[in-house]
C-alpha cells in the first residue's frame, strides 16, 4: 500500500508539472495583457473573454494531457492498485478544475471538458500502461 501511496504522489507531480508545463507555453504564445490585475474579477473575466480559442484550448489540453501523463507514471510505479492509483490521479484533476473553474470564470465548454476528460483519459493510461507491461 505505501508503494502506491508513493506512485499516486509521484503521478500527482508529474500531473503537476505537465499542467505547469502546457500553461506555461500559453503564457508564452498568449501572454497576459499589459496592466491585468488578477485580483480584479471583472479584469480576469474580460482577461478570459478576450482569450483566443488557441490559448484556451491549450489550457484544456494541460489538464487532459496531465491527467494522462499523470496517471500513467503512478500506474507504472506501482504493483498493486494499479486502478486506484490512476482513478486518484484523474479525481485529483477533476477537483483542482472545479476549484480553479469557481476562481477563474471559464467558459461553459472549458469547465465541461475539464470536468469530463480527466477520468476517462486516467483509465486510458491504466490500459496503455497495461499494454506495455504485457
Amino acid at each position: 500500500m505505501g508503494r502506491t501511496v508513493l506512485a499516486v504522489i509521484a503521478g500527482l507531480l508529474a500531473m503537476a508539472v505537465v499542467v505547469f508545463a502546457v500553461e506555461a507555453l500559453g503564457h508564452r504564445l498568449y501572454p497576459l495583457p499589459p496592466g491585468i490585475d488578477l485580483d480584479d474579477p471583472a479584469s480576469v473575466q474580460s482577461m478570459v473573454d478576450a482569450m483566443p480559442l488557441a490559448a484556451k484550448l491549450l489550457v484544456v489540453l494541460g489538464w487532459a494531457l496531465g491527467s494522462f501523463v499523470g496517471a500513467h507514471i503512478a500506474v507504472r510505479l506501482t504493483p498493486a492498485h494499479r486502478r486506484g492509483a490512476a482513478l486518484s490521479i484523474g479525481v485529483a484533476m477533476v477537483v483542482l478544475v472545479a476549484i480553479n473553474a469557481s476562481m477563474i470564470p471559464h467558459p461553459l465548454w472549458m469547465t465541461a471538458l475539464g470536468l469530463l476528460l480527466p477520468i476517462p483519459l486516467a483509465l486510458s493510461a491504466l490500459r496503455m500502461a497495461g499494454r506495455a507491461r504485457a
